[in-house]
């Protein structure tokens, strides 16, 4: 049997279900771990394929396929949708105001469905098992930690693992898959909070007070000068602010200013250094003003790593099966997003892959995260037979 040619046909002869798959998904979309309704399509299809799927941590399923006793390959989707009103004018848009699907994450579960239907339908062929994850809380960083702190890589050991992420507005042709090199390919990332605290009062008395808000743009300006002073120049380093808020009336010198952003980094080390210079830069100039500063940093995300060896298997194992829809990207290519599938690229030897699923010539002209972005519907099958192909190659070669 042709293998390759074999599983991209069935993939192609799944369309139908994939696209019915996402579009449903799409007009539901829910946030974060409070994903109900998603949890309940996604177990009721795995159900009807055959599977019994299995709760794991706050909001993820995950079932098995393949012969039990040989290795375990763990492929990931995840489940959850941004904030955001959506205005692509799909007839299928979100029926839930203020939440959209504008990341593609419809695009993974659906399929990641088809691959489970097409390992279930190929089940002889998988010299191990395959473990399916389905996981919320993507977006907000804590949905792979909670799986795996709640065992998903456990019952059975899972030796390796692989991700899709789709991609929409970049010139690439929809269906080509990308495969990293080894090595970080996404940073590391943290949330921080800051608290200036000054003396507030009459603002035509600013002798009597202490002002928080003057101290906290002058902490803005010198959080600029880390990266422009103190980065080395091949660093990649990213410290954004987001949120400065103080005060509620035009005449009155507030007690607190408040401020948040983000910190990206592409190792934990260069995380702990920026933490720390923050803090320093934030704390030192808001004493020159006479304020005292608290700075607390919120959910960290490790690195993005991709395993130089798996890496290499993919890129051999999508080229058998796409041939020219395969394309290995420089080794120079780095991502500042993070992505919390990191949370088991630590633990186990991990790839993601993406998908172009909208080209920017061809009318797909917004990236994910936008209210308006699109996704090519015709990248699923391409996905839904890549996760197949990668799983039944990676078994049979990893015996």
């Amino acid at each position: 049997m042709d293998t390759p040619k074999s599983i991209l046909q069935q993939a192609m002869a799944l369309k139908t279900d994939l696209v019915k798959w996402r579009e449903t998904l799409h007009r539901h979309p829910e946030l974060g771990l409070d994903t109900p309704w998603t949890q309940r399509f996604v177990a009721d299809r795995l159900t009807e394929m055959g599977y019994t799927p299995k709760k794991v941590g706050a909001a993820g399923y995950t079932a098995l396929v393949g012969k039990p006793g040989g290795k375990v390959l763990l492929l990931r989707a995840d489940m959850d949708a941004l904030p955001l009103d959506e205005v692509s004018g799909e007839p299928f848009s979100s029926e839930c105001p203020g939440r959209m699907h504008a990341c593609g994450h419809d695009m993974h579960t659906a399929m990641l469905l088809g691959a489970a239907k097409l390992l279930k339908d190929n089940e002889s062929l998988l010299e191990g098992q395959v473990k399916l994850m389905f996981q919320s809380g993507e977006e907000i960083g804590e949905g792979a930690r909670d799986m795996v702190e709640h065992g998903v890589l456990e019952d059975p050991h899972v030796d390796a693992a692989e991700m899709i992420h789709v991609a929409a507005g970049a010139p690439f042709p929809s269906g080509l898959v990308l495969i990293p090199q080894g090595g970080t390919g996404a940073s590391a990332s943290c949330r921080f909070r800051m608290v200036v605290t000054g003396k507030g009062g009459h603002g035509a008395m600013p002798a009597n007070c202490i002002d928080p808000i003057t101290a906290i743009c002058h902490i803005h300006c010198g959080i600029e000068e880390i990266f422009a002073r103190e980065a080395e120049l091949c660093d990649f380093l990213a410290i954004s602010v987001g949120t400065i808020h103080a005060g509620d009336a035009h005449n009155i010198i507030p007690n607190t200013a408040e401020m948040s952003g983000t910190i990206r980094t592409m190792s934990l080390e260069k995380m702990a250094w920026a933490q720390k210079r923050l803090t320093e830069i934030a704390q030192g100039i808001g004493g020159a003003y006479r304020t005292q500063v608290e700075v607390i940093y919120e959910k960290l995300l490790p690195p993005l790593i991709a395993d130089t060896e798996t890496a290499d298997c993919v890129g051999k194992y999508m080229q058998e099966l796409l041939g020219p829809g395969a394309m290995r990207v420089p080794s120079s290519t780095k991502g500042g997003g993070s992505e919390d599938f990191a949370h088991v690229s630590v633990k186990v030897p991990s790839v993601p892959m993406f998908l172009a699923a909208g080209n920017s010539k061809e009318g797909y002209e917004h990236p994910a995260h936008h209210p308006a972005v699109r996704f090519d519907e015709n990248a699923l099958p391409i996905g839904a037979a890549a996760h197949t192909y990668m799983a039944i190659r990676w078994l049979q070669e990893h015996k």
